[in-house]
């Protein structure tokens, strides 16, 4: 795996991998289920994915979605993609809704609803809690 899709705590944060692709609970949660969607391959451009990597988002985004709404029960669903620091292809997959969300005691609110997403003191997860978001994910993915 790549330097970003370490950085972002593989393979504690895994949810489910994919031929291109691999899908990580987001270390530092903004709202409630914020994931990180990585390429697997070592391309710093969106551009420069093969095209099979490209038709495999279609089947991965439909199931990213399900997962998601079954588990947090979002409103809409924003796909950033940032690479500032990180600068392997990736997207920060953020669900957004009004209130707050709560899974195995932990509860978020989602600051910027509903504008903006606020990245900016985002919630580090224990081990704990990664450990059940990425549960819960995995079993709603399936």
């Amino acid at each position: 795996m790549n330097v970003t899709i370490q950085r972002f705590g593989y393979p504690a944060t895994l949810i489910h991998e994919w031929s291109h692709w691999v899908v990580l609970v987001r270390p530092a949660q903004p709202t409630l289920g914020s994931l990180v969607l990585a390429a697997k391959s070592d391309a710093t451009a969106f551009g420069d994915l093969p095209p099979a990597a490209h038709a495999e988002l279609a089947v991965i985004t439909k199931s990213l979605e399900g997962a998601l709404i079954q588990v947090v029960d979002y409103d809409r669903l924003n796909y950033l993609m940032l690479m500032m620091v990180d600068p392997h292809v990736h997207f920060h997959v953020i669900p957004r809704y009004e209130g707050e969300r709560n899974l195995a005691g932990l509860v978020l609110r989602d600051a910027g609803w509903p504008g903006v997403p606020v990245l900016a003191g985002a919630r580090e997860l224990t081990e704990v809690e990664t450990s059940a978001l990425v549960a819960a994910l995995k079993a709603a993915l399936r």
